[in-house]
């Protein structure tokens, strides 16, 4: 497969976040809305930008329930990291000449916490990111704002991702998906157009 550019949804993907996001929310939930409710029913809102997460759960004071949900995650033992050898696989797609760029549903200062210790965002030439969009993804907009900014014909592009989301936004922007299998929790609900059980597999398929 010839493709120019490769972008990358975040969370579940290049990024294991589920953990150091879901246990803080399971708190907040607790003290605001005095519910318990078990870490599974969660995972449903993984590809949700966290606004839209706070107010389907239906917290009074979104922004504020918001903002002390970021400051749990951030004081949470166990932060963000990739999963095993993405950064060589990035590494080793710059080398090849592909563009690279991330299209996520994850606030920009999050973002930055998240992902600049990695020093990978130095290898992405677009990030469009939950500000930056009106629409999230299950709508393509996301998407189709990364290939405007990189200049990049659909056909030209491969997104991956780990969620029916992110299959579902990459079909409306007529753009090959593939599956990141190590991050998916519905595999079964997932049809994808390739299927990396590692980061690795991408080499094999980007020829």
């Amino acid at each position: 497969m010839r493709k120019k550019c490769v972008i990358y949804d975040l969370d579940g993907t290049v990024l294991d976040t589920e953990e150091m996001n879901f246990i803080p929310l399971q708190r907040l939930i607790k003290e605001e809305l005095k519910k318990d409710i078990e870490y599974e029913d969660l995972l449903k809102y993984r590809a949700n930008a966290g606004l839209k997460t706070i107010e389907e759960l239906g917290f009074k004071d979104i922004e504020n329930s918001y903002n002390k949900w970021v400051r749990y995650v951030n004081e949470y033992e166990k932060g963000a990291k990739l999963y095993e050898n993405f950064d060589k696989v990035i590494e080793e797609v710059s080398k090849r000449g592909v563009i690279q760029g991330i299209a996520s549903s994850k606030m920009r200062k999050q973002y930055e916490i998240d992902f600049y210790d990695t020093g990978l965002h130095k290898y992405m030439e677009c990030e469009v990111l939950a500000e930056d969009t009106e629409k999230h993804k299950p709508h393509p907009e996301p998407i189709l704002k990364a290939l405007e900014l990189l200049n990049i014909d659909p056909s030209e592009a491969l997104y991956i991702g780990d969620t029916e989301s992110d299959m579902l936004a990459s079909k409306e922007a007529n753009v090959e998906f593939a599956l990141a299998k190590w991050g998916c929790i519905d595999l079964d609900k997932v049809k994808a157009d390739y299927y990396l059980d590692s980061p690795e597999d991408l080499l094999k398929i980007l020829k």
